[in-house]
């Protein structure tokens, strides 16, 4: 298996440790008491504020993000692209990526943006590689 293959696992997992991290706060609480609702999650994770908020946010665009970013990888490996390559550019994905969902639980919207723009560019550069 490529680095690249293994960068498209990690991103996959991305998206259910930003769920952990929003979930955390109320992880051991009684629902009563505002601990996490599974019985109806959605709508307990919509009422988080703060960095729990965020956490979530960033859950669902790590979601967003991995079509094009796994379609990206398999369309670079399939047309024969250097591997070296592809796996450099699957790297920098991710580490793109951990830094937007840093940046999104600091709050810091304008470094997160352009994180995001970076990994969006290592994503479509895939297409090209």
């Amino acid at each position: 298996m490529t680095v690249a293959n293994y960068c498209i696992i990690a991103a996959c997992v991305l998206p259910i440790l930003c769920a952990g991290v929003a979930k955390s706060k109320g992880f051991g609480k009684p629902r009563r008491d505002g601990g996490f609702d599974n019985h109806n999650p959605r709508a307990w994770l919509a009422g988080l504020s703060g960095w729990q908020a965020r956490a979530n946010a960033a859950q669902a665009n790590s979601f967003e993000a991995l079509p094009l970013f796994i379609a990206g990888v398999l369309a670079a490996q399939q047309m024969g692209a250097v591997q070296e390559r592809i796996d450099m550019l699957a790297l920098s994905f991710i580490t793109f990526r951990l830094a937007y969902i840093g940046l999104y639980l600091a709050d810091q919207p304008n470094l997160r943006s352009l994180a995001w723009f970076a990994a969006l560019g290592s994503a479509v550069a895939l297409f090209f590689a």
